[in-house]
């Protein structure tokens, strides 16, 4: 249930569904810096906070969401070794809107197209409040850890790795959500 009066996207009714306590912070999309460390910083929260989600898929063929802090990168091999994968790697851009109904940068596991099974790094238990995508971009979802691992039935494993400094940062094949 909202504390705010911004619009209703389909996670936010899922929300409201299952009676889980979320605010809507909305902020100013820029289309050229869609990065959690951005979206941190206009709705006013720590970037380990924000988390983003990505969707990978594992050498078996099925996908997966991977729910990773802001400031983090994600393991690939960690991911497949949760989903009981030989391997794993991101899902191709263009692939992601079909299968998930969402679009790069506001790719949230909660009412996607299809339910993947979804990972959750380790880390989100480490806080009283997060922040996810709310289904669309320039949208979050700020709750408590423990509605979203209710929420997304996310499976909680270790995903990730620090972030590379930027200067030695290789480009990035897909950042979707």
């Amino acid at each position: 249930m909202s504390t705010g009066k911004t619009a209703k996207t389909n996670a936010a009714r899922m929300l409201d569904a299952l009676g889980i306590l979320y605010e809507l912070r909305p902020y100013q999309v820029d289309l050229d810096d869609l990065t959690a460390v951005s979206v941190a910083k206009k709705i006013g929260m720590p970037t380990e906070q924000v988390y983003k989600t990505l969707l990978a898929i594992t050498g078996a063929g099925e996908y997966v969401f991977a729910v990773i802090p802001g400031d983090m990168e994600l393991d690939l091999k960690k991911l497949a070794h949760a989903a009981g994968a030989k391997k794993a790697e991101l899902a191709a851009l263009k692939e992601v809107e079909p299968l998930t109904g969402y679009i790069r940068g506001g790719v949230t596991v909660m009412a996607a197209k299809k339910p993947f099974p979804a990972y959750a790094d380790e880390t989100i238990g480490m806080f009283d409040r997060i922040s996810i995508s709310a289904g669309m971009r320039g949208l979050q979802l700020v709750m408590a850890p423990v509605d979203y691992l209710k929420a997304s039935k996310a499976v909680i494993a270790d995903l990730t790795r620090a972030e590379r400094p930027a200067a030695h940062q290789a480009p990035r094949a897909a950042t979707h959500g």
